[in-house]
């Protein structure tokens, strides 16, 4: 499959169209029957759970939110692809990919409620923590999967962004010692056509972002995004060849359906036009008719299981209130394992404020 898809010849992995048909060719999907029935489910209990989120963050209950929908195949396909030992390592829209792998709705929102224990899963699933800055993920991936070849080990690691890192030097350093030193690592580009405001052809000259693969001698290709059967087999065939030969880039060419974060506002730089355009792509949407079209789903699943995520994620997000606000304390016990003389100084001055404010 690494090498079925040249992406100089604009060549793109599709086995599920939008009209949820099963595109005829040589690779068969990996996800069937109750299989692909429990993907879904991991798509529609992130897309509820994020749709809620975003309410919440409009009443005030949690801060600046990052929204998923729309790139939930990307997230939920890849995550399936890995075994329990693997690592993956996420950007900030990979809510369904987490909940795969053991993460819950309830540390979701503690997290954006400002706490870091949102990032301490149940289970303790080899997930990193959410990286805000844009591309330094990718050289924590590298180093991850530098230590698995070093000790000898068997594990893989999938690192997420998006287009917008692609222009980081990040990117580049990290592809470049995972190349070097064959590294058992998947960089996997979400690449959503905007990084913010800036669309992708402000970042790069490059037809597609996976051709950046060839310059570092590893195999690239480009996938249909929205498509939940082309992210997991393309995932799984990326993950058989990293464990062994080293690493690959896979280019999932999605769409962000919403804001980038909800400190944004897309009308302003792009069209409602483009906007209606992708509507019909919703990953979501094809997976559901593919799935009712062989009698594993209806409207009365769709409507219970939508119930059942809502009612989860309204008892989460209650979860946290009670919890109340993060002490401002954390901020200093847990950065440094020997805290340094600057952060010492200001922990001081914000002490030396809380009194002041008392006392007043």
């Amino acid at each position: 499959m690494l090498t079925s898809f040249d992406p100089l010849k604009g060549k793109r992995l599709q086995l599920l169209d939008e009209a949820g048909r099963l595109v005829k060719g040589k690779f068969p999907p990996l996800l069937e029957g109750e299989a692909l029935v429990a993907a879904y489910r991991h798509m529609l209990r992130a897309r509820v759970a994020d749709d809620k989120a975003l309410l919440f963050q409009r009443q005030k209950r949690i801060h600046t939110l990052p929204v998923n929908r729309g790139q939930e195949a990307c997230a939920v396909g890849s995550a399936l692809a890995l075994g329990q030992d693997d690592w993956l390592v996420q950007s900030y829209r990979e809510l369904g990919g987490l909940l795969v792998r053991g993460a819950t709705i309830r540390n979701h929102l503690l997290y954006f409620k400002g706490s870091e224990w949102g990032s301490v899963h149940p289970g303790h699933p080899r997930i990193l923590p959410l990286s805000v800055p844009i591309g330094s993920q990718i050289t924590h991936a590298a180093g991850i999967a530098h230590a698995i070849r070093y000790q000898g080990g068997q594990e893989v690691v999938l690192a997420h962004f998006g287009d917008g890192a692609t222009s980081q030097g990040d990117f580049h350093e990290g592809i470049n010692w995972a190349s070097v030193f064959k590294c058992p690592v998947i960089f996997f580009c979400n690449n959503n056509h905007y990084a913010i405001s800036l669309p992708r052809h402000k970042q790069t000259a490059s037809a597609t972002i996976a051709q950046k693969a060839i310059a570092y001698g590893i195999p690239g290709l480009q996938i249909d995004g929205n498509d939940l059967l082309a992210v997991h087999a393309a995932t799984r065939a990326a993950a058989e060849h990293a464990r062994t030969e080293g690493p690959v880039l896979i280019e999932a060419f999605t769409y962000r359906m919403g804001p980038h974060t909800t400190a944004d506002d897309p009308s302003i730089y792009r069209s409602a036009e483009e906007e209606a355009e992708w509507q019909p792509r919703d990953p979501l949407i094809r997976v559901r008719r593919l799935l009712e079209s062989q009698g594993l789903w209806d409207d009365a699943r769709e409507e219970a299981f939508r119930a059942e995520a809502a009612a989860e994620t309204d008892q989460a997000m209650r979860e946290v209130d009670e919890l109340g606000e993060t002490p401002v304390d954390e901020i200093f016990a847990w950065q440094y394992a020997d805290r340094p003389r600057e952060l010492a100084r200001q922990q001081a001055d914000y002490e030396a404020f809380l009194k002041w404010k008392e006392a007043r």
